[in-house]
Parts: structure tokens; sequence; C-alpha cells
């Protein structure tokens, strides 16, 4: 059949629209939106672990100090690798400022509690990413996001041990010594499989990490 009952459901009614990939490309799609901005929450993630890390570092902390150093650089990576995918995609970007960051904690549970917060919001971001994506049928952007849901669960697992291992901690030594052994996040074994070495997930190649071939390319190359 053809023309326009082709169109029509079962009830008569008219169905839903077809989708056409040049009406989407005319305008501005939503995914395409918040992938914008969220650079910039990626940037303000990396910021904050830089304030994270100078808070440490004040309190003579070296092994957490290093540990949020290296959670700012891979912020900062990721906010790269998603400027490397718009301007692949042909499309314009204005990099976003960010608001003021947290500098002062208390004690050493504030800051580390803040850090996994702030993984668990980036998630529900990413996870919204990814829905817009697929809403848009934007295979694309769909594929793109997979390789940071999973990276995210292994960020929001690694954060999640070292707050439960520095609330249990009898002192601030045992924190840096398990942070010295274990290594856990971007250089090793998140969540509750920790060792030495292997990183599991392939990053993005910056301080000495693996790469594999399914990472990001970042604007500029990873640091």
């Amino acid at each position: 059949m053809g023309g326009p009952a082709a169109d029509l459901t079962e009830s008569g009614q008219p169905g839903p629209k077809p989708y056409q990939p040049e009406e989407i490309q005319m305008g501005t799609p939503k995914f395409n939106e918040l992938l914008a901005r969220h650079v910039g929450n990626e940037f303000a993630a990396s910021h904050q672990y830089i304030a994270v890390a100078a808070w440490f570092d004040r309190q003579d902390l070296p092994q957490l100090a290093k540990h949020s150093y290296r959670q700012s650089l891979e912020e900062r990576n990721h906010a790269m690798m998603m400027v490397r995918y718009i301007l692949d995609r042909g499309l314009t970007i204005a990099i976003p400022g960010i608001e003021p960051v947290r500098n002062d904690f208390a004690k050493v549970e504030e800051p580390l509690a803040l850090a996994l917060a702030q993984e668990e919001e980036v998630t529900e971001k990413i996870k919204e990413l990814f829905a817009a994506a697929r809403a848009e049928n934007d295979a694309l952007g769909e594929q793109f996001m997979l390789w940071f849901l999973k990276e995210q669960v292994e960020e929001v697992a690694s954060m999640t041990t070292l707050l439960n291992i520095a609330r249990r901690a009898d002192n601030l030594f045992d924190i840096e010594n398990f942070l010295a052994r274990e290594r856990i996040g971007d250089h090793g074994r998140s969540g509750g499989h920790h060792g030495h070495g292997g990183h599991h997930g392939g990053h993005h190649g910056g301080a000495g990490e693996s790469h594999d071939s399914g990472t990001p390319e970042a604007a500029g190359g990873s640091l």
C-alpha cells in the first residue's frame, strides 16, 4: 500500500512520524546539547579533585594526594575525549566555565565522601546522555557513551572502597599504606578486587596506563 494510508495504525489513526536523520541534523539534538554541557561537568570534577589533592598534600598525606591528582587528570581526559568526539562529528562547541570548588575539609572522610558523591552524580549524567542518544536513534552517540558507562561503574566502586577503608582505619597511615599497597582505581583494581599493576578496562593511556582499542581519543592527546 502506498500514500497516506501507509502511515495509519490499525485503529485508523495516524501513526508515529518516521525517523528522519536529516531532520535531526537540521536542529540541535538533545544528546549533542547534553554532551557539550557535560564537558563542563567533567572539567568541574577535575578541578574538584585538584582541590582535594591539594588539601591532602597540606595534610602530609602523599598517597591520597597522588591518587586525587591522578583522578583529576582522568576527569580532564574524559572532558577532552568528549571534545574530540564533538569535533569529529562536525559540531561546534563552546567550552563551558565551572563553578567554584570546595577547598576546605575538617577530616579525611569529607573529601572522599565528596569525591564519591561527585562520581555518582557524573554516573547519572552519563546515563542521561546514553538515554538521550538512544531516544534519538543516534547509534554513534550511544556507542560512544558505552565506554563511559563502564568507566563510571569502576570509578564509583573504587571511591566507595576508599571511603570505606578511611572510615574503618585506626589512623591515617592505614589509609596511606592501603593506597601504596593496592593502588585502587586508575592504576589497579577497584571495588572488592584489589591487586597490583593490572589496569582494568584499558583506560586512556596517560600516566603510564595501558590503552585498548576501545578507549576514546582525547583532543590534544591524553595526559
